[in-house]
């Protein structure tokens, strides 16, 4: 769940330097967003997730899912009472979604967007 509606768009420009440890010659970060201590991004080859773990954050887990492995996304819209916006991701031979939460400082259709422009290719 997320809390006090921490999330929020990133430059790209900026994890792109944050980031590029993580990025293979040429290859862009179109769109980046802060999920409380996670981070998202979009590139023009593939999606990161940055998960950091344990009380610190020190630990980080990076997940690299190329866009060819996206069977099917799903979004869920914030409600009336529940205020975050969810974005569900089938991985090819993976049963269950990697799932992700937004606040309503994130536009849901705008990352709706960015991920079926670049798994419609």
């Amino acid at each position: 769940m997320a809390l006090f509606g921490n999330a929020h768009a990133i430059d790209p420009a900026q994890a792109q330097q944050d980031y590029a440890r993580l990025l293979g010659q040429g290859e862009q970060v179109h769109a980046a967003y802060l999920l409380i201590r996670d981070v998202i991004f979009f590139t023009d080859r593939r999606l990161v997730l940055v998960d950091k773990q344990g009380i610190t954050g020190k630990k980080v887990e990076y997940h690299s899912i190329p866009y060819r492995s996206i069977t099917h996304f799903a979004v869920e819209t914030a409600g009336t009472f529940d205020l975050d916006a969810e974005l569900k991701i089938w991985i090819s031979g993976q049963q269950l979604p990697v799932t992700k939460t937004f606040t309503k400082g994130v536009d849901i259709y705008e990352v709706q967007a960015i991920l079926t422009q670049f798994v419609a290719r």
